[in-house]
C-alpha cells in the first residue's frame, strides 16, 4: 500500500530525512516513532504531498507522490499534530465544508459525513461550535475529517497529543477500530500506544531508520537473557536455592521482605517449571512469578543514544 525508496529531504544545508526506505502493507497499523526532529513529520508530509521530497521515491497505493499527487490525495487521510479545523463553524458544517474540498460526489455526501459522525462518536456535538469542543471532541472532528472521503490510508501525527487518559483511551480504541478497514501510519510519543495498537513499528533517528519489525522482534533482537521475576513470601535461602538450578545466571535477592527476587536464565531456557518446584520444595512461598520483556522504551533509547545497539 505504500512504498518508500531512498527518500530524502534536505533544507539547504539541514537534512531532514536520508535516504529512508520501508514499506506498509494493505490493512497494517504502524507505529513510526522518533525523537523531536528526527524526520517523522517531514515523511509525513511528503506522503500525503504537503510537500515534495529532494530525491528518492514515495508511493501510495500505486501512485507516486510526485508525479500523481491528486491520485494519492484522494486515497489518503491526514491528521496533523494541529488539526485543521474552523472553530467558528459547527461541527456538521465544517464535515459538508471539508466534504465538498475532498470531491466527496453530492448524491453520497450526506451519507458520508452521517458515516463518519458515528464512526467518530460525534453525534451529541454536531450542532456545536467547533470552538467550544473540548480537546477530545476537537480530536474526533479532526479524524472525521481525515475519513469523510474513505480514504485507503490514514496518517496520523500525533492524534492523542494533550489529551486527558480517559481521552487517549477513547481516540485509542477508535483507531484500533479503524485500522479494520484502513492502512494506518500512527506517530506518537506515546510508547504503550504502539504497543497496544500497531503490527509493526518504525523507528527513525536523525533522519535515517534506525529500525523495522514487530515488537516481539525488536524486543527479541536487544534480550540478551531472560529475566523472571518472583515475588516471595520467605526470602532466606531463596538465592541458594534458585541459583542450583541448571539455566540460571544469576539471582538477585533483595534484603527486605515483600520486595521482588530477579532470576536470570539463558535465553531460550525454560525454567519457569523448575523455579516453582524449588521454591515450593524449600517452602519459600510463591506469590508470583513472571517474565520481564524488555519494553519498546528500553529499545527506543538504545537505538536513540549513545547506547545504541547494546543488548539488555
Amino acid at each position: 500500500m505504500i512504498e518508500v525508496r531512498g527518500l530524502t529531504k534536505r533544507y539547504q544545508n539541514v537534512v531532514a530525512i536520508d535516504d529512508i526506505s520501508f514499506d506498509v502493507k494493505k490493512g497494517e497499523i504502524v507505529g513510526f516513532l522518533g525523537p523531536n526532529g528526527a524526520g517523522k513529520t517531514t515523511t509525513m508530509r511528503i506522503l500525503t504531498c504537503f510537500m515534495p521530497a529532494t530525491s528518492g521515491t514515495a508511493k501510495v497505493a500505486g501512485f507516486d507522490s510526485f508525479e500523481q499527487p491528486l491520485e494519492i490525495k484522494k486515497r489518503v487521510g491526514y491528521l496533523p499534530e494541529t488539526p485543521p479545523l474552523y472553530p467558528e463553524m459547527t461541527v456538521s458544517d465544517y464535515l459538508e465544508y471539508v466534504s465538498v474540498l475532498k470531491a466527496v460526489p453530492s448524491p453520497r455526501r450526506k451519507q458520508a459525513i452521517e458515516k463518519v459522525i458515528e464512526k467518530c462518536h460525534i453525534g451529541d456535538v454536531r450542532k456545536r461550535l467547533i470552538g467550544h469542543l473540548s480537546k477530545g471532541y476537537r480530536q474526533r472532528v479532526g479524524l472525521a475529517q481525515a475519513l469523510v472521503h474513505d480514504p485507503q490510508v490514514l496518517i496520523l501525527d500525533e492524534p492523542t497529543i494533550g489529551l486527558d487518559p480517559k481521552q487517549i483511551i477513547d481516540i485509542r480504541a477508535l483507531i484500533k477500530g479503524l485500522g479494520r478497514d484502513h492502512t494506518i501510519i500512527l506517530s506518537t510519543h506515546i510508547l504503550p500506544e504502539v504497543t497496544e495498537i500497531c503490527q509493526k513499528i518504525i523507528i527513525i533517528h536523525e533522519g535515517k531508520i534506525a529500525a523495522i519489525d514487530s515488537y516481539d522482534q525488536l524486543t527479541a533482537q536487544f534480550r540478551k537473557t531472560n529475566k523472571i521475576e518472583l515475588r516471595l513470601r520467605r526470602l532466606e535461602r531463596a538465592e541458594e536455592a534458585l541459583k542450583s538450578i541448571d539455566g540460571v545466571l544469576n539471582v538477585s535477592v533483595p534484603h527486605q521482605n515483600g520486595k521482588a527476587v530477579w532470576v536470570e536464565c539463558r535465553l531460550g531456557d525454560q525454567v519457569q517449571e523448575e523455579i516453582a518446584k524449588v521454591v515450593v520444595k524449600n517452602n519459600l512461598g510463591l506469590l508470583e512469578m513472571r517474565v520481564a520483556d524488555v519494553s519498546l522504551e528500553q529499545v527506543f533509547l538504545k537505538l536513540t543514544t549513545d547506547e545504541k545497539g547494546k543488548t539488555v
